[in-house]
């Protein structure tokens, strides 16, 4: 099918949004104060819809409603034959939707159309069925003991799940974590970005016209300090996962301590070195995954390589073959195909960059390009790729996590230096290594202190690998096999015989 166009985007955006209540037990419902917010479009500026403000006795609600579907086994004691088929018919939905679906993550996050429906949409449904097709090859174990007893070891659900997504990639992380955590038969208590709700409410609806028992997925739109805060504060929540900031990611594990000692994964920021050496093997290459890896999204990935740590010898060369690329990568409306980077996700993100630019004048670092707002639609908010040369370890904009296109370099004499001041943060998301030696990657490989070392190569993933950080960039990992074993419990059961 051929890709709508520009007008055709823009005129199915002005159509009334249908889903703005919160899903709870099958249904859509107000919230129980009747407060609404305003969800806004970063494109222009525009309301989209008031959307249903969920709080505590919501929580409450959506918690009690996944509580008893799991515990009776309506999901949990289906055969895993069948709840993989009922997924697989929900993946049916989600292709069938895309563009709907893909429409309003555009309007939400200002993603590219393109982007969204060609990415983000179509990686939400693969995820969902490689999830499905996992279901029914999960098997326990005989454990090796005497031969007088048998110990079954097995993996049994946590019970109910509460699940907070962030704005960046909403469908995206939304299915990494709800199909592991369906996969393992828990019920579920979603609650997305305030700025990101939408897409959320369509794919829970889609989940139950496939079938999914009322009560074992559920959706709050709401904000953190309430929704998210009763959700991590929950007692009768087992597991609390978690995607986004460090500084909110720090509350999750407070308020585990404070209620039940619930189990919490975090995936949190990150501040991914290029640790490019002398001897790189393509630096055309390596400029191509640089820009694209730091400007894609407009920088707003956790995993965006936003530091360059790069041989005195090459630098002015990489920077600007970097430099030409980005020109490819430049904001424009986001209804249009051809759009390759849309907008920061709201006002208030779009200030905090802007901020971090000023602050990176002020230390001493140069713009080698951008750093001042385009709009390419009036009313928006659109940065363009900025790059910073003159960067010096320890300034704030080498240091901490703008979460937007913008790319320090720090220049560097010899790989000992590069490997010290890669790992000399407080994240370990990612890393990337760029050299022609076989020995020194695989050395170098080794003392990165990231979740994920990229060679040659930069934001290379597939739903079989784990993705998760190191340090303070979390705990856990989504992604793989082993992010269903993150909702799951082992039970020995020991039988003498």
């Amino acid at each position: 099918m051929a890709m709508p166009t520009k007008q055709e985007w823009t005129e199915r955006a002005e159509a009334q949004v249908k889903r703005t209540q919160l899903f709870i037990n099958g249904k859509f419902v107000d919230a129980a104060s009747g407060k609404t917010f305003e969800s806004i479009n970063p494109r222009d500026g525009k309301l989209i819809a008031n959307v249903a403000e969920g709080d505590a006795e919501d929580v409450n609600r959506a918690v009690a409603a996944a509580k008893a579907s799991f515990d009776a086994g309506v999901w949990r004691e289906m055969a895993p034959l069948d709840r993989k088929k009922l997924i697989l018919r929900w993946v049916e939905l989600i292709h069938a939707h895309a563009e709907e679906l893909a429409l309003l993550e555009t309007m939400n996050c200002g993603k590219p159309i393109s982007d969204s429906l060609n990415v983000d949409v179509a990686s939400c449904a693969n995820n969902m069925q490689w999830y499905a097709e996992c279901i029914d090859k999960l098997y326990g174990e005989i454990a090796p003991i005497p031969r007088d007893s048998v110990a079954f070891i097995e993996r049994e659900p946590m019970g109910v799940v509460g699940a907070v997504v962030p704005w960046n990639y909403p469908l995206i992380i939304t299915s990494w974590k709800v199909g592991a955590a369906l996969a393992a038969g828990n019920s579920v208590v979603l609650k997305p970005a305030e700025q990101s709700p939408l897409s959320a409410l369509l794919f829970a609806e889609l989940a139950t016209q496939a079938g999914l028992p009322d009560g074992v997925l559920n959706v709050v739109p709401g904000f953190g300090p309430t929704a998210g805060g009763a959700l991590g504060r929950h007692m009768d929540v087992n597991k609390l996962a978690f995607t986004g900031s460090t500084e909110v990611g720090k509350y999750f594990l407070k308020y585990a301590a404070e209620s039940n000692a619930k189990a919490v994964s975090l995936e949190l920021g990150g501040k991914t070195p290029h640790v490019v050496l002398g001897d790189l093997p393509d630096i055309d290459a390596a400029a191509s995954a640089i820009a694209w890896g730091v400007f894609y999204n407009a920088g707003q990935t956790c995993h965006a390589g936003t530091r360059v740590i790069v041989d005195a010898r090459v630098e002015d060369e990489l920077l600007d073959k970097v430099r030409e690329v980005s020109k490819s990568i430049m904001p424009g409306d986001t209804y249009d195909p051809a759009t390759a980077m849309g907008t920061i996700v709201d006002r208030t993100q779009f200030d905090r960059v802007n901020e971090y630019i000023k602050i990176g004048e002020s230390e001493g670092a140069k713009i080698h390009t951008g750093g001042k707002p385009v709009e390419p639609v009036k009313g928006g908010v659109f940065i363009p790729p900025t790059i910073f040369t003159d960067v010096k370890p320890g300034m704030r904009i080498e240091k901490e996590e703008i979460f937007g296109p913008v790319l320090g370099s720090v220049r560097v004499t010899n790989e000992e230096e590069a490997v010290r001041i890669a790992n000399d943060t407080q994240y370990g998301l990612g890393a990337a290594l760029w050299t022609r030696d076989v020995s020194k990657a695989h050395k170098i490989a080794r003392q990165l202190r990231a979740g994920t070392v990229w060679v040659n190569t930069f934001d290379r993933s597939n739903i079989t690998t784990p993705f998760g950080g190191f340090k303070q960039s979390g705990t856990g990992r989504d992604r793989s096999l082993h992010s269903i074993e993150g909702y799951t419990n082992l039970k020995t059961t020991w039988i003498q015989l």
